[in-house]
């Protein structure tokens, strides 16, 4: 073989390894990033036994609210009003959270949003079931683990014990490892609306809570998810 054959066979190796190199680079860098901007999606579950009425409303705010982050967050409504849901039980149960659990457990989910009326100043006994019935979510992995929630309460009055609604929902999910988010200002713990003659309309300050909410639980939910 002569030399300028030689020379250019090499160069024509030396282009075609930097080629492949360069395309296989590319290939990881495009894959990372369709891996970094998976779709994320936050679960709003309205707690009210009242199908469709306020709490339902109140949390719908707030996921449309967490829809404004980013093109990524993905939102879906859980209303359990109507539905029957029984507490916790060692025994196997069969009621309409065996439709929902399969939602719970989808690997695209980023946060929740958890509304429940304020009865008697606690959450709803609708509420406490639908907790209690997510235990499968623990074991035998923590499937719910560092994933952000938000509570949307709803209250008759401004101080009707949406706070202490709040907080017993947040002390709940912590037993699932999941991370409390409030709201901001001035939601710091989460959004306290409140619904007069079964409207919450008229609530501006509380339609703000759940819109401040619904965002940082999206912002978090990025956030967390750039760390995976």
């Amino acid at each position: 073989m002569k030399n300028h054959e030689m020379t250019d066979r090499r160069s024509f190796l030396k282009v075609a390894g930097a080629t492949a190199v360069a395309g296989t680079i590319a290939a990881l860098t495009l894959n990372g990033a369709e891996q970094n901007e998976k779709p994320i999606k936050i679960i709003g579950v309205s707690c009210s036994p009242r199908k469709g009425m306020t709490t339902a409303k109140a949390v719908q705010i707030a996921l449309d609210a967490a829809k404004t982050v980013s093109p990524r967050i993905q939102t879906e409504l859980i209303d359990l009003g109507g539905l029957k849901i029984s507490g916790y039980s060692p025994q196997p149960i069969q009621d309409d959270f065996n439709q929902i659990l399969p939602k719970l457990q989808d690997p695209l989910l980023g946060g929740l949003i958890i509304g429940s009326p304020s009865y008697f100043r606690g959450m709803s006994s609708l509420c406490k079931a639908f907790i209690e019935r997510c235990a499968p979510l623990r074991e035998p992995k923590m499937v719910l683990a560092n994933k952000p929630v938000g509570v949307v309460a709803v209250g008759a009055f401004r101080n009707g014990g949406q706070e202490l609604t709040i907080e017993q929902i947040h002390v709940s999910m912590l037993c699932f490892g999941m991370i409390p988010v409030g709201g901001n200002t001035p939601a710091f713990q989460g959004a306290t609306v409140v619904s007069t003659k079964d409207s919450i309309d008229s609530d501006e300050l509380g339609i703000d809570t759940a819109k401040k909410l619904g965002i940082h639980v999206a912002e978090i939910a990025i956030k967390l998810s750039a760390s995976i």
